[in-house]
């Protein structure tokens, strides 16, 4: 039975609250199977990771599953950690069509990162192998895919084919962020990969930014100089 929390008013009376311990939310494939039973296949989902750190590409993913493998235990890919995302990955690349694309970080400080991260979503679902006749996207805005798209808010959440593509979009990425650490050292790329941690922004300040950090971001652009400001600053310091 599910406990209450009691919730005492401005009279004096007690008014009990709804259960406090509510079902954990997980994705499915019904949504998905719905749509298949119109007739509506391939359908894909696709999501992206790192529209958030200060360094870095965003990294979208589609996947089609296949109704009938699976992989257990699919999640949203923040709600689950390091070793059990890779093992995900590796059953999704094996048992799933799968295609991933790039939003760089020139096209982030050229478009900002909402229509960078939107036309990586598109270009991941136009590189599958398979053209789907229906794609769930993760959010509430829609994507110019070529075929039916469908927004989803919290779509990693609840569809197995989103939580998939958020699965491959998100290990995709830490791997290329821990190769950047590895090429940039210092930076700690390889621990909080490119997000804002104190440990970034002390890295920022000591090294200044590298050529994978994106400008148009405060945190960064706060630690750029430019070309005006260092002749400004060597003119301050000749002699007069």
């Amino acid at each position: 039975m599910a406990k209450t929390s009691p919730l005492r008013k401005a009279n004096g009376k007690i008014q009990a609250r709804l259960p406090l311990n509510e079902p954990v939310l997980k994705p499915s494939f019904r949504r998905e199977r719905r749509a298949m039973a119109r007739g509506v296949w391939p359908i894909a989902g696709c999501d992206e990771a790192g529209r958030g750190p200060l360094a870095g590409p965003v990294v979208a993913a589609a996947v089609i599953l296949d109704p009938d493998n699976i992989p257990r235990g699919l999640n949203d890919s923040k709600k689950l950690d390091a070793e059990a995302r890779e093992k995900l990955y590796v059953k999704i690349c094996a048992n799933a069509t799968v295609a991933v694309a790039f939003g760089s970080v020139e096209r982030i400080d050229r478009d900002n990162i909402l229509r960078a991260s939107l036309w990586a979503l598109a270009r991941a679902v136009k590189a599958l192998p398979v053209a789907p006749k229906l794609v769930y996207v993760d959010g509430n805005i829609k994507i110019d895919c070529g075929c039916e798209c469908e927004a989803v808010v919290s779509g990693d959440a609840l569809l197995h084919s989103i939580a998939a593509a958020s699965i491959v979009a998100k290990v995709t990425r830490d791997r290329l962020m821990t190769r950047l650490g590895l090429a940039f050292p210092g930076y700690g790329f390889e621990r909080h990969m490119g997000y804002s941690v104190p440990e970034h922004f002390a890295a920022l300040k000591k090294l200044g930014p590298t050529m994978h950090h994106r400008k148009s971001f405060a945190p960064v652009a706060a630690r750029l100089v430019t070309v005006d400001d260092q002749d400004a600053l060597i003119e301050s310091l000749l002699p007069r």
